[in-house]
């Protein structure tokens, strides 16, 4: 392997949870650098973006995959500061931001190079470290698995959410009509402000009945559903007929009840995936996707993720909680010493 000697120690500063629990489990240990593979990157990380999935693992809901780290974190971004003998995509000093397995509360941190993408012309390194797992999630579940068209009608649940502020900002670039659900007129403001058509309040208004007069009566195409439970069955009722349902996330529990006849009559597709466990392929086939259809859009200034706030890494408890309140309108970024300039 090629390491950018003598800049790097041998331990790092990193976010362990030592037990299943709540945002005060989240500790910083010091542990030793992670070694690299021949297809990986070794990268010095500026900021590190925190998800849902996180908070899942530290509740020891959502392990990580086997004989990966169990340092949290599923996004990065910083500088390369060393490559596997295999590399060939970077070179140590290029700036990247990258999805990962685990391991983004850190100082340092491995990732596949198929996996990583350089950061965007203009970003910096907090807004590059809240693209990997939501714009991968978006771009996967909703034009590849969804096959979002232009000109269609997209219901995006949660829409001030991590996924669905990237959903929004994705749908609109692409020529779509959204829909968005959110917790207050606050929040449908921020909706709005992104792009949406037309934001709903789920506390006041009827999802259902709002997206049906929107269109006309012929509901959704697609439906973003970070919620299930009983938004499930009201998912089949304010779809379109060969609607497509993409399940991305449970925070509502799960299905009780369900009459599938509406998927019947409507010839309707409920489809999901988490991105956590995907094939080292298919997570590289997305990158190069994204690469090539939304980092121009980047690049132009026509796309730009929407942050919420930045929290030290020594306080990942902090911004845990922040994501647990509810509050939060867009990412919550991890910095480390790297990116504040310690």
């Amino acid at each position: 392997m090629k390491i950018h000697a003598p800049r790097i120690p041998c331990d790092m500063l990193a976010i362990d949870i030592p037990r299943p629990g709540g945002a005060g489990v989240l500790v910083p240990v010091v542990r030793p650098i992670p070694p690299l593979a021949r297809d990986e990157i070794l990268i010095l990380v500026e900021a590190a973006g925190v998800n849902r999935p996180d908070v899942l693992q530290r509740r020891g809901l959502y392990p990580p995959p086997p004989g990966a780290s169990t340092i949290p974190g599923l996004e990065v971004a910083g500088s390369v500061v060393g490559t596997g003998d295999g590399v060939s995509r970077f070179s140590v000093g290029e700036r990247v931001c990258a999805l990962v397995a685990s391991g983004g509360y850190a100082e340092y941190c491995v990732a596949h190079e198929g996996h990583a993408l350089r950061i965007p012309q203009g970003f910096g390194a907090v807004e590059a470290a809240a693209l990997p797992e939501t714009f991968f999630t978006v771009w996967a579940n909703v034009f590849q698995r969804g096959r979002l068209a232009a000109g269609e009608t997209v219901l995006v649940h949660g829409g001030c959410s991590g996924i669905g502020t990237a959903a929004i900002l994705l749908c609109k670039a692409f020529g779509a009509a959204v829909v968005a659900t959110a917790g207050s007129e606050a929040k449908r403001a921020a909706c709005l402000a992104l792009g949406a058509n037309l934001a709903i309040d789920h506390r006041t208004q009827d999802f259902v009945e709002e997206t049906l007069a929107f269109t006309g009566g012929r509901g959704a195409d697609v439906i973003v559903d970070i919620v299930g439970g009983d938004y499930v069955v009201r998912n089949y009722r304010a779809a379109a007929v060969e609607g497509r349902i993409i399940q991305i996330g449970l925070m509502g529990g799960r299905v009780r009840e369900l009459d599938l006849m509406p998927m019947l009559s409507k010839r309707l597709t409920h489809t999901g995936s988490t991105l956590r466990t995907r094939s080292v392929a298919d997570k590289a086939r997305i990158a190069s996707e994204l690469e090539r259809d939304v980092w121009p859009l980047l690049e132009a200034g026509k796309l730009r993720p929407l942050i919420d706030g930045t929290f030290p890494l020594e306080e990942a408890a902090r911004a845990h909680a922040r994501m647990e309140s509810g509050a939060h309108v867009g990412k919550i970024v991890l910095t480390t010493g790297a990116g504040r300039g310690d």
